[in-house]
């Protein structure tokens, strides 16, 4: 499999949030749990940008969808299993 271009840090850059790896854990913390029957686009945290961006990236299975993809696992992880395990 072929390795991303981007990191996570870039992927919260790319969505205008703080991206450093305190501030990427604190955001997965605080959002946690993310319901399985909510799309991650379609979460009610993400600006309207924001969310097209995760559902072109998704659609389009761009550079940016596996990271789209650790993101939308990372928030449905347990709340106590999560920062240390992202890969930035």
């Amino acid at each position: 499999m072929e390795q991303s271009i981007h990191r996570f840090t870039d992927l919260f850059a790319q969505l205008g949030l703080p991206s450093d790896p305190t501030s990427i854990a604190q955001f997965v913390r605080d959002k946690q749990p993310l319901s399985e029957a909510i799309r991650l686009p379609d979460a009610p945290f993400w600006t309207q940008g924001q969310s097209e961006f995760l559902s072109e990236a998704l659609a389009q299975n761009s550079d940016w969808a596996e990271l789209v993809d650790q993101l939308s696992l990372a928030l449905r992880a347990p709340p106590h299993a999560v920062a240390s395990e992202l890969k930035t």
